[in-house]
């Protein structure tokens, strides 16, 4: 039996080929932030829970999906962070992108691939907390 959590991360084809401990990193930060948001008090009413998916992309996979017209709310958080708010079915929808320069760095410099990730998808967690009226992580 498989439970979907509030909190989902997905990853671009080309992200995951190009660094092939990015799955693994998303997946552990996944149950992590799962665990986080619960602790501070996300899902307090059971029948008004909203499902995030995280999409991490590339810079092109960015464009191609924040510019794509959308019936849902369009909430930009930043240049490379936008989401697209389903209200009928909950759902908030964010996509997030590493830069040209973020994606250099981590070619160069590996070992900072899992806290980068983390800081970042956890700090466009807080902007989505901030904007919901959500205690932050």
């Amino acid at each position: 039996m498989s439970v979907q959590l509030p909190i989902s991360i997905k990853l671009n084809d080309e992200l995951k080929c190009q660094f092939v401990k990015l799955k693994s990193i998303t997946n552990k930060l996944e149950a992590q932030f799962n665990f986080q948001t619960m602790t501070a008090g996300w899902y307090g009413d059971e029948e008004n829970i909203i499902d995030i998916c995280l999409s991490v992309e590339t810079p092109i996979s960015f464009n191609e999906q924040t510019d794509t017209p959308s019936m849902n709310e369009r909430i930009d958080y930043a240049d490379d962070a936008v989401s697209f708010f389903d209200k009928d079915n909950n759902i908030l929808h964010c996509f997030v992108a590493l830069t040209e320069s973020e994606l250099i760095l981590l070619d160069e410099h590996t070992k900072l691939l899992a806290g980068f990730v983390e800081k970042k998808l956890c700090k466009v967690l807080n902007l989505i907390a901030e904007r919901l009226s959500f205690s932050p992580i």
